[in-house]
């Protein structure tokens, strides 16, 4: 059994300075008015979001999944809108040297029954030949579709790490939109609790007081320099950040099966 990453200091270096209730709920009442504006821009810009043109693509192309080679029009599963989220692929590569920066999305989307509720469709794809796909989607226990593309043009194919949004009118297919890197967040819940907290998500990039801690560096391996962001997202089994041999995205430890004993494959490398 694996211990759990991220335990508890009890003597961190930086922390907010102590006040009356009063003090910190006019500290809060103004921060509350940079955040109404805040959520306001971000209504404006899904607004003007909606308001993109689309693009028409071949609905008829075929991806590959649990039921073999389907039309990607398949994939809205008769409703009206699809969203995907286009994952990394290291071919040949252990359940462990897949890129931990989109485990973390997958596993943050672990079914989308809220989605369907509202007419809209989740599926995942990935470059990989299916045969792999196939067993890592067992190994971690997925539910949502999954589909490999290797082969496919974009912007059903092609580059990975993004999300991307579609709309079907009949048998007509149309991208509407897509997002990569920090885009890609608005899945990733956990991020935006920690983004809530005193020690925000413990990367240097962040802008913190000073003194403040920041929690871990990765000192090892590619990609890394130490303090990188998403540091946390591998782990060995003491969780510990880092890359190699020994480690994987924290999620696939808790999978039947994740045992420390297994070791990188000459494909594994990460971005």
């Amino acid at each position: 059994m694996t211990t759990t990453p991220g335990n508890a200091s009890s003597n961190l270096p930086g922390k907010p300075p102590v006040v009356d209730l009063a003090t910190w709920q006019a500290a809060r009442a103004e921060l509350l008015v940079r955040e109404k504006a805040h959520t306001r821009e971000g209504d404006a810009i899904a607004a003007a979001r909606r308001r993109l043109p689309m693009v028409e693509l071949d609905g008829t192309v075929e991806v590959t999944g649990a039921d073999g080679p389907v039309p990607f029009l398949d994939l809205f599963q008769g409703r009206d809108e699809l969203v995907v989220y286009q994952h990394m692929w290291y071919d040949g590569a252990p359940h462990q040297g897949q890129c931990e920066g989109c485990t973390t999305t997958a596993w943050h989307v672990r079914d989308a029954v809220y989605l369907d509720a509202r007419g809209v469709s989740f599926a995942i794809l990935t470059t990989g030949p299916w045969d792999e796909v196939a067993r890592y989607v067992e190994f971690m226990g997925y539910t949502q579709p999954w589909y490999s593309v290797r082969g496919v043009d974009a912007p059903v194919g092609g580059e990975m790490g993004h999300l991307a949004c579609f709309l079907r009118d009949g048998d007509r297919v149309f991208l509407t939109y897509s997002t990569t890197g920090r885009g890609n967040e608005r899945v990733n819940g956990s991020l935006g609790l920690l983004d809530m907290t005193p020690y925000g998500r413990g990367e240097a990039w962040e802008d913190n007081p000073e003194g403040w801690p920041v929690i871990g560096d990765v000192g090892e391996g590619h990609p890394a320099v130490g303090r990188q962001a998403c540091w946390y997202w591998r782990t060995d089994a003491d969780g510990n950040a880092t890359w190699g041999p020994t480690s994987r995205p924290v999620p696939q430890w808790t999978r039947p099966g994740a045992t420390p004993v297994e070791t990188l494959g000459r494909h594994g490398h990460h971005h």
